[in-house]
């Protein structure tokens, strides 16, 4: 990413901001905020190189306020089920990875927080092509 300071992307229809890039913590750890509209969240996926809530076909609800650890190479989703926007913090070790994937693979948000339009078939073909080069293994899309 360009610079230091906060960046928000919209990544198959969430909104993740970067607060923390692993460049300032000597690649030890990024956080990002990650902001999911009522019904958004990201279909079962395995990390195989770092780290979200399927975990393994075990269902978690997770309240606020609430520390979940995933393992990498553990399969796992998440979708926010309440009926407002839901927020959670998501640290990556090491940091910078993610960071990489999810600029690549994301769309600036516009000033105002609304996301850009597209395809959303043709953006999760995209991104599951992309995820693979950051040892991401997503399922393709159904069409």
């Amino acid at each position: 990413m360009a610079d230091e300071g906060e960046i928000t992307l919209r990544v198959m229809g969430e909104f993740l901001t970067r607060k923390i890039p692993g460049r300032r913590t000597g690649g030890a750890y990024s956080l990002f905020e990650v902001a999911s509209p009522q019904g958004a969240g990201l279909s079962p996926h395995v990390n195989h190189r770092e780290y979200e809530f399927l975990i393994d076909e075990h269902p978690l609800r997770a309240e606020a306020g609430f520390l979940l650890y995933v393992a990498k190479g553990t399969l796992h989703a998440h979708k926010n089920v309440s009926r407002c926007t839901g927020r959670m913090l998501v640290s990556q070790t090491p940091g910078g990875l993610y960071e990489r994937f999810f600029e690549e693979a994301g769309k600036p948000a516009d000033v105002d927080g609304d996301p850009l339009v597209e395809d959303e078939q043709t953006q999760a073909a995209s991104i599951v092509a992309i995820a693979a080069e950051y040892g991401i293994e997503m399922p393709p899309p159904i069409t």
